[in-house]
């Protein structure tokens, strides 16, 4: 089932792209009919799992046996939620309406990067990791830099720079991992359930360097963020969608995966730095985003926000010091977060783009008063907006919950520093909604369209799960089990389907 939920978009994206008469119409229902495709496939690997039981449905072929390299996919909670999280962020972002030439190659990118995300949540191999970590820079830097607007091929070279000496700390990380096991392997169980690095000694400080740098600018933290809020400005909504929901996610999930997972002793150690770095990315990303004046810009800087809650949590439960409980508490909110973020965050741009659409304009101060012409995109707006700001029975307050009783646990002043940005990211939601839903409707703006149907149904979806969580979060927290994923249990090769 999962190697079909990676290589159905796959195949689609290639069918999609091989047909020359596909109409715009054709090939956004051929994109979102694959990317339903691999959702229903992951659904029914849900419907087969048993939380707690350590990595379940796997799938292995060799690959490469001389270096024992293999496709090697399986699912624990934390991978099944996030995997599960970006294909519905993927549907969104396929449903989506947009005006755009060359919908053919947009629609097959998308599918593309459906397949490669979903490949990289699922994948038990390192290699495989990797692999499927640098063909997302390709899709994304496509999207923005082709359907851009603004400096987006400047944007997009920027990314991919970026993200790509990153991905390339992580391949020195991950070959040095493989080299330290007492027999050469790329089998991501295999290393997480025997550690092969010892907790003191240079060599393992480096290599926890190279992949907290290079996962941090995927993330991304203060100060490896700057790629980020032009990337996002000059894209198209969408793909700013998938972006922030999905790609960001790689980053933490790659944190709590290899150094967390794979490095323990050597995480503990530096904890302390790692938690400081997620409280300044908190305050940071809150305090420039209520600075900015342009629509998409302030939403994109309240990502480096949010994620640092995830790394801040993740940081909390690799540290030696605390309880064994607050430590799973702050690991099960940074993954909760991770989902929250990618839903709420995802939505968000998504109204982004239905602004582009309508005014190609996101200056706050060319709006007001919107809530009279467009009360739907008010209302989705305004739920969103509530959700990521924290606010009780939404997603993102069961997610800061878990993160801030668990960081009170280890560390108790570093928790009541970043709750101060709470307080930051309330202000500039706020503000930002009062700007453009109400007051004084400008004249230029009063035949402005509300929501489409289609538009109305893909928010509405999203932001329900966001009220799901926020209401009953228990069945994603089962999923998750954090004290699963922090005891490493390790199944055996070839087991399950």
């Amino acid at each position: 089932m999962l190697t079909l939920a990676v290589l159905v978009p796959l195949a689609a994206a290639l069918a999609l792209a091989a047909l020359p008469g596909a109409t715009e119409r054709g090939a956004r229902w051929s994109a979102v009919a694959g990317t339903v495709a691999s959702f229903v496939l992951l659904l029914a690997v849900w419907a087969g799992y048993e939380a707690g039981g350590g990595f379940q449905s796997v799938a292995e072929v060799p690959w490469v046996p001389t270096l024992g390299i293999a496709w090697r996919v399986g699912v624990d909670g934390m991978s099944l939620a996030l995997a599960l999280m970006s294909a519905l962020v993927f549907v969104a972002a396929a449903a989506w309406p947009i005006r755009l030439d060359g919908a053919r190659a947009y629609y097959a990118w998308i599918l593309f990067l459906t397949g490669v995300s979903i490949g990289l949540f699922v994948a038990l191999d390192l290699v495989l990791f990797y692999v499927f970590f640098d063909l997302s820079l390709v899709g994304m830097y496509f999207l923005i830099g082709r359907w851009g607007h603004g400096d987006a091929q400047h944007a997009a070279l920027k990314f991919f720079i970026y993200t790509l000496a990153g991905s390339l700390l992580i391949l020195i990380g991950i070959i040095v991992l493989a080299l330290a096991m007492p027999e050469i392997t790329f089998d991501m169980r295999a290393v997480i359930d025997a550690p092969p690095l010892p907790g003191e000694g240079a060599v393992a400080a480096l290599v926890l360097l190279a992949l907290m740098v290079g996962f941090g600018i995927k993330t991304p933290v203060f100060p490896l963020h700057t790629w980020l809020p032009p990337a996002h400005v000059d894209a198209p909504g969408p793909a700013s969608a998938i972006l922030a929901g999905v790609l960001l996610k790689m980053g933490t999930y790659g944190m709590v995966r290899l150094p967390l997972q794979m490095m323990p002793d050597t995480f503990a150690r530096f904890a302390l730095p790692i938690a400081l770095v997620g409280v300044v990315s908190i305050l940071w990303g809150a305090i420039v985003a209520f600075a900015q004046e342009n629509l998409k810009r302030r939403i994109a800087y309240t990502s480096v926000n949010h994620m640092g809650y995830a790394v801040l949590g993740i940081a909390v439960a690799g540290s030696a010091a605390g309880s064994a409980t607050a430590r799973e508490l702050a690991l099960t909110g940074a993954v909760v977060e991770m989902v929250a973020h990618g839903l709420i965050t995802g939505a968000l741009f998504l109204i982004a783009g239905a602004f582009w659409q309508r005014t190609a304009d996101y200056e706050l101060s060319h709006y007001g008063g919107l809530a009279g012409p467009a009360p739907r995109l008010a209302a989705a707006s305004t739920l969103a907006a509530f959700a990521s700001l924290g606010l009780p029975g939404l997603a993102g307050f069961v997610a800061e919950l878990h993160i801030f009783i668990g960081a009170f646990g280890v560390y108790p002043w570093l928790a009541a520093v970043g709750l101060l940005g709470i307080l930051v990211t309330a202000a500039l939601f706020l503000g930002l909604i009062r700007q453009v839903f109400f007051g004084e409707l400008p004249a230029a703006r009063a035949s402005f369209p509300d929501l489409g149907r289609t538009e109305a149904v893909v928010l509405a979806g999203m932001l329900a799960l966001v009220v799901l969580i926020g209401i009953w979060p228990a069945w994603l927290l089962e999923m998750i089990d954090a004290g699963g994923i922090l005891a490493a249990p390790l199944a055996e090769p070839g087991a399950g389907g």
